[in-house]
């Protein structure tokens, strides 16, 4: 990312118009300090469109991959320019969902435009007494479904990619879980749930 100078762009604020009057007329100074204008044109710029480059809808698209990191935002150079933006919008709130199934469930919608069904629980317990015995093994494995979101068969433009999916997967659910990815070509019928 890089903000450099703009061919062309005036100074809001012209160097050579702030000098005492002893230097208006003086053409090297005014020389000079156009050079200095051209220089911090894109300075002034940035800083009166600072509030832009924080809206993730708004700022400039070499600034969107620093602006993700700053949320710990999912960004991909690969996805269309209006999934990136959407993903880091999102971020946050996506953060409050980690590690639950509407986070998961959301996360593959953004960011792979799949729909997602989870089953199990993954063996989660806890107790309330401090010395208690330890909760049994976990006794299921976590299931996520997943089919393309139009909700038709597949075809090449909505084609889901199973490994996209798997490591998105891997990546949002809990370390202590055990998850199966299970891609459809629809929407799973009542048999199948």
């Amino acid at each position: 990312m890089s903000r450099a100078a703009v061919p062309g762009l005036p100074s809001r604020h012209p160097i050579g118009e702030q000098l005492p009057a002893l230097y208006a007329d003086d053409d090297f100074a005014q020389r000079f300090t156009a050079g200095l204008d051209t220089v911090l044109a894109p300075v002034f710029t940035t800083l009166d469109n600072l509030p832009s480059y924080f809206d993730p809808r708004l700022a400039p698209d070499d600034f969107l991959a620093w602006l993700a990191t700053w949320v710990g935002g999912a960004d991909d150079p690969r996805w269309p320019l209006a999934l990136r933006r959407e993903a880091v919008a999102r971020a946050v709130e996506l953060h409050r969902w980690s590690g639950t199934r509407r986070g998961l469930v959301e996360a593959l919608r953004l960011v792979l435009g799949v729909s997602a069904e989870i089953t199990g629980d993954g063996g989660a317990a806890w107790s309330s007494t401090a010395g208690a015995a330890l909760p049994p093994a976990p006794a299921d494995t976590v299931v996520v479904r997943v089919w393309p979101q139009h909700g038709g068969a597949v075809d090449a433009a909505h084609e889901v990619d199973a490994d996209r999916v798997r490591a998105l997967v891997r990546r949002l659910c809990p370390v202590h879980t055990d998850c199966r990815v299970e891609v459809l070509p629809g929407p799973p019928t009542s048999e199948e749930g």
